[in-house]
Parts: structure tokens; C-alpha cells; sequence
């Protein structure tokens, strides 16, 4: 019989000891700590107090903990001496039933890995679905974190505990997150899409109106229609719109989305967490028969990341009335215009301007995004409420100077367009060093016809600027461009910078920050308020409405723009808890 936290809490210290038993491989004082926090509100308190208490341990509480469990495929396993609970993972991953190749391998790696760490090598192998990783995965993923730095290791041998530890719980507790897995799978899905030369190599790269952009807007509107939103288009500049309607026609619409276009080589999350979790949440509405007191419209923005053609936020920029007419005449790598694109796509630019949104209508904007980073992963905080939105300002520029032959230019008399460029790298990043809190980087470098024994003539670079409000991502960008001109003046070379996006700093708005954090609260998860450093649709929303986010937590130490980036299906079912609570809270207002 499943366990449940009322039984937990009116357990003696004892018997709950007991009832925990197996949860963190032989370590029961864990329990026994965690315990202390009784009376737990929910599982994920639960989770989280466990979680604490490894936290709150000694270095060597820590590294026994970890010295605890077994090596994977490992002499535990060929002697049948596993825990129940490892025997069940190590079999679902396949790992009972390895080649003899595969075996070797595997032998090898745990050798090499033991040898650099001290400890074994930890993966919680039932994977983020909950459904046990591949071999393939399983070797991959060692291949790759037995190059890590011991301190950085560590960290994800425990934060791998912890989620081993949740997935137990979860078997103990027959919780089976069904939405969460589903919101995966959706996800899973909607990434078999991708442009072409990248799909050849197993990326994930889905830029603005190519055939794949395209195909992924037809699913993700074909979804909202199984979901039963009751009505459902793709507008002048791509955007999919599902529209959820009030119990009265007149009712105001609460608005929520984020982006499907994706970086190069991406992730899965990034942006469509943002669109599939409040798809979930209407879906749930229409399978009760429910309305709300306000319309519910759910937007997946065309293009946010900017990849194909400089048009960054252009999917919710035009719902605030912030197209750009010349945007049209740009050409991507190829040549084609977006003009072009967009007839190809059956799309009118003329129709742009209708779908503006008149923000009267509305009650504000919220959207969910995954972190983008290693805050709550370090944390062991499946969600976190953002404050405000970081202000950036972006650039690309090449710095021109004269190519020469490597060998008989003397060093005080080059022109080197690429010495110039890495020298402003680094002042940038000594610069926003300085605020702690700000960032630069130069994430494009490229020398266009470079040759080993060629002095560089050219160098193209982007440059990306930071912070968490405009007077102080000012101040960086000013002393970084101040310096650029300085290294060129100094080097004899010349240089041209074109800033192509500029956003504010968005901070969230007070009220709606608030309906997150209870909705969060209610969940029993302890609050976490944190800025966002990366940039968001509800940047732009922001400039005519309310607005505030959900951050999900990522797996990986919450790597983003990465293939690595990934959540796991218990922390999706919390998002999409989450905003089915802000939902019903909102409601109660309306009608009160």
C-alpha cells in the first residue's frame, strides 16, 4: 500500500525512519534530519527537507553518501549484493543485460572515474522522464562528466542522489506525475522538427520560417485544438495563438506564452516549456467543463532568439506593435529576405499590424520558462519566482585591420584585426567582472578567410551586455565601447559595431510576482525570488502590461542552449500545478 505524508507525519521518529528506509542508499540519517521538519505540507516538502539535510551535512557525511552507492554494471551488481532500489534502476536502464563490449567499457570508465574522484560514478539512470535512460545515454553521459573538475563532479554526483531520491519517493508514494510526463512527451515530440544540416547530425535548431519552424507551428496548433482551446490560428508573423474563452464574452484575457524557434544546436525547453505547460492547463479546464472569468491566451512566439535574420522578439514584438517594416529586407546566410521568407510561407506583412493587441483587454502577461541556468539546480528548488528581467543591448562588428604574412610581419608592426578583438574579449570580461552581477560576452569570432600564416586582416565578433537595470548595463556598455576604440586607435586598425537589439530591465510587476509565490507556496515548495539574466518575451510584454515568470528548474546544472538542456517530469508536473493554482486564485479575485 502506497505511503502518504499523514501516515509520515503521525509516525514516531522511528517508524518514520523505517517507512523512509532505502530512499538515500544506506543513510538513514538523512531521514532522521530531515525529519525535524515534520509536519511535512506535501511530498515536495518532503523532498526538499531530505534534500536540506544532505546540504546542511559535513563534507564527509557527504562523501560517505555518496561512497554509498554502487558503481554502475560494477562488482555489486555481478555478486547480486544491490539494494532492491538499484537492482530496479540498474535493470530498467539495461544495464543488467550489458555486452561484453559494453561491460568493458563500462569497467574501464569506472576505473578511470574512481581513480580521478574517489567515489563512484552517480546517474540516476531512470533519467528525467522516469523512465530509464538508454545504454547510450548512460555511457555518454560518463564519457563526458569523468572530464570534470573533482569540486564541479561532486556536485552532480549529489544532485544525481537527489533525484534518485525523488524518483524513489515517488515509487513509495504511487506518485505518478501524469501531466508532467506528458508535458515531456509533447516535448519530446515537437524536437524531431529541425533545419536542415542540422538533423543529419542529431541538433536541434529550428530558426524563423524554415520548413521545420513551420512544421513545429502546425503541431504545436494542432495540439491546442486536441486541448480544447476554442479557437486557434497562426498569425501575420508566425506566432500560433490558442485563445481559451471566458464564462462572458467581454471578460479580459489573461495572456502567457513563450518562444518555438530555437538557437543553434539547442535545447528542448527553452521556450516551449513556456507554451506546453498552460496548454496542459486548459486541457484539464475543457476536460471539466470549466471557464474562468477571463479569456485565457496562450501565444507561441515565432522568434525570440534572433538566429535566422536580426529581428530579436520579433513574435511578441508585433502583438505590442513593434515590427520593424525593414526587418523585411533583410537576408539570412542565403540571401533570402524575410519578405521572401514569409511568402514562402504564406504569410502577408500587410496583416502585421492587425494583430496588435490593445492591452486594456488584458489583465497582464505571465510566462514559465526553464532557468536557463545553475541556480535552483544548486539550490534543490524545483521552481523560482523572478524579480525582474536583466537589460541588454547587443552588437556585431568587425574590426579591420591588414593581412600579412605571419612570417615576415614583425610583431610591433602588425595590423591584427584578430589580437584586437581578443584583447576587447578580455577587458569585457574583466570589466562586467567588476558589478558581480553584470555580463559580457563574445559568443560569434570569426576571422573570415583566416590562414595559419596569415597575420588576421578581419575579424567579425558579436558582443552581448548585461544587467540587472539600464543605468548599470549602460555604464558596462560604455566603458566597453570606450575601450574597443582605444585597442583599434592603439593598433592602428579600424573597426564598425552595429547594435542590433537593445532591451530594458523588466521588473516584475509586484501583484502578479505575488500570484506566483502563492500558488508556489500552496505546492509547499519554499520560496526562491532570483532576476533573470537571460532575455524573454515578456520583456517586450512588459512595455505595455503587467507582467511576471515561473522559473522550472533544469537538469545538468540547468545548462540551456545546449543539447544537455532538460527538466524532469516531476518539476514540469509542478509548473503545470503551479499555474493551474494561479489560474484558480485568479479566478476567485474575478469573482469576489
Amino acid at each position: 500500500m502506497a505511503l502518504t505524508i499523514d501516515q509520515l507525519n503521525a509516525a514516531t521518529p522511528a517508524q518514520a525512519v523505517a517507512l523512509l528506509d532505502g530512499i538515500y542508499e544506506h543513510s538513514p540519517w538523512v531521514a532522521e534530519k530531515a525529519l525535524q521538519a515534520r509536519p511535512f505540507r506535501s511530498l515536495q516538502h518532503l523532498k526538499h527537507a531530505m534534500a536540506q539535510a544532505v546540504t546542511n551535512a559535513t563534507a564527509d557525511q557527504q562523501l560517505a553518501l555518496i561512497r554509498a552507492h554502487p558503481e554502475l554494471a560494477g562488482k555489486q551488481m555481478e555478486r547480486n549484493t544491490l539494494t532492491a532500489e538499484s537492482t530496479n534502476e540498474q535493470g530498467k536502464a539495461g544495464l543488467t543485460n550489458c555486452t561484453a563490449e559494453e561491460l568493458a567499457h563500462i569497467r574501464r570508465l569506472n576505473a578511470s572515474y574512481g581513480q580521478k574522484f574517489g567515489f563512484p560514478f552517480i546517474l540516476a539512470v531512470r533519467g528525467p522522464r522516469g523512465t530509464g535512460l538508454s545504454k547510450r545515454e548512460i555511457i555518454d553521459t560518463f564519457e563526458r562528466r569523468v572530464h570534470h573538475h573533482p569540486s564541479f563532479e561532486q556536485g552532480e554526483a549529489l544532485r544525481n542522489i537527489h533525484r534518485i531520491a525523488e524518483i524513489r519517493l515517488g515509487d513509495k508514494f504511487a506518485h505518478i506525475p501524469t501531466l508532467g510526463n506528458e508535458v515531456w512527451d509533447w516535448q519530446e515530440a515537437l524536437s524531431v522538427h529541425t533545419d536542415p544540416g542540422y538533423a543529419e547530425l542529431g541538433q536541434l535548431t529550428v530558426t524563423y520560417l524554415t520548413d521545420a519552424h513551420r512544421a513545429c507551428a502546425a503541431q504545436l496548433a494542432q495540439g491546442m485544438r486536441d486541448c480544447g482551446f476554442d479557437t486557434v490560428g497562426i498569425d501575420a508573423v508566425g506566432n500560433v495563438v490558442g485563445r481559451y474563452e471566458a464564462t462572458t464574452p467581454d471578460a479580459k484575457a489573461l495572456l502567457t506564452g513563450s518562444h518555438y524557434d530555437t538557437v543553434r544546436n539547442g535545447g528542448k525547453y527553452d521556450g516551449r516549456l513556456g507554451i506546453f505547460v498552460p496548454m496542459a492547463c486548459v486541457r484539464e479546464l475543457k476536460k471539466l467543463n470549466r471557464r474562468l472569468p477571463f479569456a485565457f491566451e496562450v501565444v507561441g512566439f515565432a522568434e525570440e532568439e534572433g538566429q535566422r535574420y536580426k529581428a530579436t522578439f520579433l513574435g511578441s514584438g508585433a502583438l505590442i506593435g513593434h515590427f520593424n517594416p525593414a526587418w523585411l529586407n533583410q537576408q539570412d546566410a542565403d540571401g533570402v529576405t524575410m519578405r521572401n521568407a514569409m511568402a514562402h510561407a504564406g504569410l502577408e506583412p500587410e496583416d502585421i499590424p492587425k494583430i496588435q493587441r490593445d492591452p486594456k483587454k488584458y489583465l497582464g502577461f505571465v510566462e514559465v520558462h526553464i532557468e536557463q541556468g545553475p541556480v535552483l539546480n544548486e539550490l534543490d528548488l524545483p521552481l523560482g519566482i523572478v524579480t525582474s528581467i536583466n537589460g541588454s543591448v547587443r552588437y556585431v562588428g568587425e574590426v579591420i585591420g591588414m593581412a600579412s604574412h605571419a612570417g615576415t610581419t614583425p610583431m610591433d608592426r602588425r595590423r591584427d584585426a584578430g589580437a584586437a578583438v581578443s584583447e576587447l574579449i578580455l577587458f569585457a570580461e574583466q570589466r562586467a567582472g567588476k558589478d558581480g552581477d553584470s555580463v559580457a560576452t563574445v559568443g560569434m569570432l570569426q576571422v573570415p578567410n583566416g590562414s595559419i600564416n596569415v597575420v588576421p586582416g578581419s575579424c567579425k565578433f558579436s558582443l552581448d551586455i548585461r544587467a540587472p537595470n539600464n543605468m548599470q548595463r549602460d555604464a558596462v556598455v560604455g566603458d566597453v565601447l570606450a575601450a574597443l576604440a582605444d585597442i583599434c586607435e592603439r593598433r592602428s586598425v579600424r573597426y564598425t559595431l552595429e547594435e542590433t537589439m537593445r532591451a530594458a530591465a523588466a521588473p516584475s510587476d509586484a501583484a502578479w510576482q505575488q500570484r506566483w509565490e502563492k500558488a508556489v507556496d500552496a505546492l509547499g515548495i519554499p520560496l526562491f525570488r532570483m532576476p533573470s539574466g537571460a532575455g524573454h518575451d515578456a520583456m517586450k510584454l512588459h512595455e505595455v502590461m503587467p507582467q511576471a515568470m515561473l522559473f522550472v528548474r533544469g537538469i545538468n546544472s540547468g545548462i540551456s542552449h545546449n543539447p544537455l538542456e532538460s527538466s524532469t517530469n516531476d518539476d514540469i508536473q509542478l509548473a503545470v500545478e503551479a499555474f493551474s493554482l494561479l489560474l484558480d486564485n485568479l479566478a476567485l479575485e474575478q469573482t469576489h
